[in-house]
């Protein structure tokens, strides 16, 4: 797997081999923050529907300010936007573990929504200007899948990280204080994510500021009915993922009573399937003709798996379905995200992923908190179900409106 990733990264430029840096830092950061955040919050004694609430900020935020974020990049370029970005995303991350006040930590997840969002819609318009034709399906499938592969190993580290600060600090294994000191472990390691962007080269080869910039109009791009159609999917995944996947790791732990440990080692799993299949999604792409094809495929059938997982009462058969569906899912993100900037001029690459990103948390800004209120009434199996219901509709409708397309690319 080594040598393999080494001869597909020959042929990348520096800019993007740095990037792919940053990557795999912030993927060790965020998979850390992620595994331990709702725990530290429902073990500081705030309620699922507040916990619901936090998680909602981000996407709010996202949905508010989301196409002018996109404007912003394009004018700032994608190097500085992303420097910005992560900046402040780190600043509120902190604010959030030290902060008490209830109405703080919300306005504290907004304005870090604001600031994750600006860079990760930076990500994909800069891999266009990074890549060439041959090498671009490439380069979005390793950013993804090295981003999750480092999210295994992170899982794994942090996994062992509640029982070692519990001890030093002489408070139980989930005490909010333990799950605290693991979370300012993910802030220091996120720092790490400048220093590679810092050294980034950005190759322009339009004017991205001034007047210039006031031509490439979002809202021309926005009223495209191939812009509405790429958006689509996006929604209707987005809400099923909002409502179910924020809280994976509080359903091992009501089900299964999974220990932290144990649930570090199956999220570590998790992310390393998933990095290893979205390298390996091209290729699938390729012999199926193309990333539609692909993208269809990998997403029906990682449904099966969701409902298993939901609805087995056995540990081993809902991990073995976590894992699958994970791999599935997620193999098709990249492929779908190249696809989409493949067509759309240079000019509009942040627009477009704007756009994509917003129509992604609109889900984000509401599903968390019914899921919440959900979870507190009903239990996660409605979850599933709406879950399940929303992926297999959103495929199909990928299929309808874009085989077409995929068949000419492929020609």
């Amino acid at each position: 797997m080594v040598r393999l990733l080494t001869h597909q990264t020959k042929s990348l430029k520096r800019p993007a081999r740095l990037f792919l840096i940053a990557i795999v830092i912030d993927g060790i950061a965020i998979s850390n923050w992620q595994l331990f955040f709702n725990f530290y919050i429902l073990e500081r004694g705030f309620s699922k529907e507040y916990l619901g609430l936090v998680n909602a900020m981000p996407s709010v935020a996202a949905l508010i300010f989301g196409i002018p974020l996109g404007v912003l990049s394009d004018r700032l370029g994608r190097k500085i936007s992303m420097i910005i970005g992560a900046g402040i995303n780190i600043g509120c991350m902190v604010f959030q573990l030290l902060l008490s006040s209830p109405t703080l930590i919300l306005l504290a997840a907004f304005i870090g929504g604001l600031a994750a969002m600006l860079f990760y819609i930076s990500q994909a318009p800069f891999m266009m200007k990074a890549s060439d034709k041959d090498n671009r399906a490439l380069l979005f499938s390793l950013s993804y899948g090295l981003w999750t592969i480092s999210g295994a190993v992170g899982n794994l580290f942090a996994g062992q990280l509640p029982d070692l600060f519990a001890k030093i600090l002489q408070v139980p294994a989930r005490d909010a204080a333990a799950y605290q000191a693991v979370l300012l472990v993910s802030v220091a390691i996120s720092i790490l994510t400048l220093i590679p962007l810092i050294f980034l080269h950005e190759e322009r080869s339009y004017e991205q500021n001034g007047m210039n910039a006031e031509k490439t109009s979002i809202w021309n791009l926005l009223i495209q009915p191939f812009t509405l159609k790429l958006a689509l999917p996006n929604l209707i995944i987005g809400f099923g993922a909002a409502v179910l996947m924020p809280y994976m790791n509080v359903f091992f732990l009501d089900k299964f009573a999974l220990p932290d440990q144990k649930l570090g080692i199956l999220f570590s799993l998790l992310a390393l399937l998933t990095g290893l299949g979205s390298i390996i999604g091209p290729k699938i792409a390729d012999l199926l003709g193309g990333k539609i094809k692909a993208v269809v495929l990998t997403q029906l059938s990682s449904v099966l798996f969701l409902v298993i997982l939901g609805y087995s009462p056995i540990l081993i058969f809902a991990s073995i379905s976590f894992l699958f569906r994970g791999v599935l899912m997620n193999m098709a993100v990249p492929l779908y995200h190249a696809f989409a900037m493949e067509h759309v001029d240079e000019q509009h690459y942040g627009a477009l992923n704007s756009i994509l990103e917003l129509n992604w948390q609109m889900g984000w800004a509401i599903g968390p908190y019914i899921s919440g209120v959900i979870q507190a009434r009903y239990g996660f199996n409605p979850l599933f179900a709406m879950t399940s219901l929303l992926y297999a509709t959103a495929t199909v409708v990928v299929w309808f409106l874009f085989r077409k397309s995929d068949k000419k690319d492929s020609e």
